[in-house]
């Protein structure tokens, strides 16, 4: 049932992209199609684009890097820009569903650090420009919440039963469960794998809800005690709701990087280049981290936007090489084993 309307809401989101398609920019400079995940991006910066480019933005968004996958299998044509995470970009670029990128139109490149280039997921810089990066990590109110809670164990705790949020999506329930039993998250073995299929199964009955964008509405509430999410949401999330506290569990955790990519066949292929380089540029990656708080790749605004962090809030923005060596980078894993991890979520969410 969740699939169906997954597709559904891709559908409708494909004939939204077709109708701004075929609406012209006014000044004839054309379009370009953006697809985000939600709350990642300060929309200011989307009219400063067009007022200095005469380009027209038709933007969107997602929840989850499979829902993107989904709406590009339904055609990309009239998406030009995308912003998948690390082992999703490796996927596109396994499965021929990228453009190489013209670094001619990108030439604020140059300011990306160089942690963010030549990684795993594309390893020739030929496909991706990083964007915002960040880790995963345990969100609980400490009002509704007794304990002090250091390991992915609160997730599958019956005490908290009722009051536990779970992301609905495989790679992120399974790599959390695969974490807390010790296992990487990129695991292939299958016996470790259907080891946090019982797990999961064992949890679902004391959760309150699979979610993903509502886990940010659901803890600032109080309506939902703990939930694994992001760390630079809670940052922002701890603005309004004090009794918010967040850990990376001492099992470890999930480090990401998204990129900023162009789908196979896309229309506004040198507007969207043309974008990507504006979201490069310095004062714009400030004004984006100023209002989503993740660790832009542009070095120049991370150094900038760094000191005016107090120690606990750079901590939590900009994790140690200690916390790193705990995090596994989610990479693309073989067909076979994605299959078997989307086959088990499906029996899961049953």
């Amino acid at each position: 049932m969740k699939k169906n309307v997954s597709l559904l809401v891709a559908v409708c989101v494909l004939i939204s992209l077709f109708a701004a398609a075929c609406s012209p920019s006014p000044d004839g400079k054309g379009q370009v199609n953006v697809y985000n995940w939600g709350e990642y991006i300060d929309k200011e910066v989307l009219s400063i684009f067009e007022e200095e480019t005469g380009i027209k933005i038709n933007y969107f968004e997602y929840d989850s890097n499979e829902s993107l996958y989904s709406l590009l299998m339904l055609g990309s044509a009239d998406i030009d820009v995308i912003i998948p995470s690390d082992y999703m970009v490796a996927r596109l670029i396994d499965e021929d569903m990228l453009e190489p990128l013209d670094f001619s139109n990108i030439p604020n490149f140059s300011l990306i650090d160089s942690r963010y280039k030549g990684l795993e997921y594309d390893s020739n810089d030929a496909y991706s420009v990083a964007y915002m990066a960040g880790t995963v990590g345990l969100i609980y109110n400490s009002a509704m919440i007794d304990d002090e809670i250091t390991s992915w164990g609160a997730l599958f705790d019956e005490q908290y039963s009722g009051q536990i949020l779970m992301f609905d999506n495989p790679r992120d329930a399974f790599g959390i469960a695969l974490k807390y039993l010790g296992y990487s998250q990129n695991t292939e073995n299958e016996d470790e794998i259907y080891e946090a299929y019982d797990l999961l199964l064992t949890q679902k009955p004391i959760l309150q809800a699979y979610v993903m964008d509502q886990i940010f509405d659901k803890l600032e509430s109080g309506e939902a005690a703990i939930g694994p999410y992001y760390a630079g949401d809670y940052l922002f999330m701890a603005e309004s709701n004090e009794d918010l506290v967040f850990v990376r569990p001492e099992e470890g955790s999930n480090f990401f990087v998204d990129a900023m990519c162009i789908p196979k066949g896309a229309k506004n292929k040198t507007n969207a280049e043309i974008f990507i380089d504006f979201m490069c540029r310095t004062d714009i990656a400030l004004m984006n981290m100023e209002e989503i708080y993740y660790a832009s790749a542009n070095y120049e605004a991370a150094e900038e936007f760094s000191a005016q962090l107090d120690d606990g809030e750079y901590e939590i923005m900009f994790a140690s090489e200690a916390v790193l060596a705990d995090c596994d980078v989610f990479i693309h894993l073989p067909a076979n084993i994605l299959e078997l991890y989307n086959r088990l979520w499906t029996d899961v969410k049953k």
